[in-house]
């Protein structure tokens, strides 16, 4: 009897364990979300031979784009378990940043959320022999808009309001453009404090250009890195801008859905034209980013996304975060451990956890030609 007690509390603490898991899981990232109480990040534990170390050596310095930060803590810790000995170290900044540190020779490959410029690629060439920077699309998602408004849970916006309110035009949250878009809704006048990202990002350009395409005359900007409007707030990083949205009342701002989810901020479902405003949601983000196509040339894989869809649960306001490499002239003590790693997030289990955690994956389709592009770098 003792033993057959003592076998039925195994496996009930075995299956409390197994519920645990499930649901840290779900849970998606801020800057440090991946982190429990003892520092060690839980996420799904690859399948066996989903990452091959063939090759792969030493320490692998990369940067860039912050949107992808909580994806990459994530890949590189299930690498790092598999590939005994190697080290890859991912400084997470700006997309802008990364591309610098790319074209000064400083990283093995960068990350960008937005393509290479025609300037930035003849750059690259300095630094890869016979050949040059290119775009690999590896992370997809949408970027939230969050909102911390006293008393009000659920919040509609159009792309014309939205460019009014981080245009400084509309600056109060019971304004007449607002309230027509929430019928039902008790808006506060509470004074609108829009925040941006305080450097240049490729999270302000994505959402530029979805404005751009989609606002009219209320956003007569060029979508660029550089936030272009006046007034507002500036702040540091995509958790930057999280976290003062958090704390102020009345705020509004833009980051990718992970740090909304992972500090808990309610985000805008977005009127499009469609029969009902959109959630911002990975699979919502995974309907507008199935409908890009490719721009770039070659082994460049630069995508042209649509944000005019008016599909039925498309979420338009999308980013694309790219890995940047030399398609030729890499480093030749780093091409196996970029390859390896790479290989790794272009792979099933790599981008089943980009939807696992608030991310979206790369089109299977435009994928399977990202992995083949990792295979030719040389």
């Amino acid at each position: 009897m003792k033993l057959q007690r003592k076998n039925m509390l195994r496996a009930s603490a075995l299956g409390a364990l197994v519920v645990s898991g499930a649901l840290v899981l779900t849970a998606c990232g801020s800057d440090d979300n991946t982190k429990t109480g003892d520092g060690a990040s839980k996420a799904a534990a690859p399948a066996a031979g989903d990452i091959k170390c063939e090759g792969a050596k030493g320490k692998l310095l990369a940067s860039g784009s912050s949107a992808q930060k909580n994806a990459v803590d994530l890949w590189v810790k299930n690498y790092m378990a598999a590939c005994s000995g190697v080290e890859v170290n991912y400084k997470s900044s700006s997309s802008g940043e990364g591309i610098v540190a790319f074209n000064q020779g400083t990283v093995g490959f960068a990350g960008s959320d937005s393509a290479l410029k025609p300037e930035q690629v003849e750059e690259s060439k300095k630094i890869c022999t016979g050949g040059q920077g290119i775009d690999l699309p590896m992370v997809g998602g949408p970027i939230a808009l969050g909102f911390n408004v006293a008393g009000v849970d659920k919040l509609n916006l159009d792309a014309a309001t939205i460019a009014n309110i981080f245009n400084d035009k509309i600056k109060k949250w019971d304004d007449e453009a607002i309230k027509k878009l929430n019928p039902g809704v008790t808006l506060p006048s509470t004074a609108i404090q829009h925040f941006h990202r305080s450097e240049d990002s490729g999270t302000t350009e994505n959402l530029g250009k979805y404005l751009k395409a989609t606002a009219g005359d209320a956003w007569p900007y060029e979508a660029a890195k550089k936030w272009p409007a006046p007034g507002g707030l500036g702040a540091s990083g995509s958790s930057g801008v999280a976290t003062q949205v958090k704390q102020v009342d009345g705020a509004i701002g833009y980051f990718e859905l992970s740090y909304a989810s992972a500090q808990g901020i309610k985000t805008v479902d977005l009127n499009t034209g469609a029969a009902a405003p959109v959630k911002a949601t990975g699979e919502n983000a995974s309907k507008a980013i199935a409908a890009a196509k490719i721009a770039g040339t070659g082994s460049d894989l630069a995508l042209k996304l649509d944000y005019t869809t008016k599909a039925e649960g498309a979420y338009p306001i999308v980013l694309v975060t790219y890995e940047v490499v030399c398609d030729k002239g890499n480093k030749p003590e780093t091409l196996p451990t970029v390859k390896s790693f790479l290989n790794y997030t272009a792979s099933d289990a790599g981008q089943k956890i980009l939807l696992e955690n608030g991310y979206a994956p790369i089109p299977a389709e435009i994928n399977a030609k990202v992995r083949e592009v990792i295979n030719s770098l040389s």
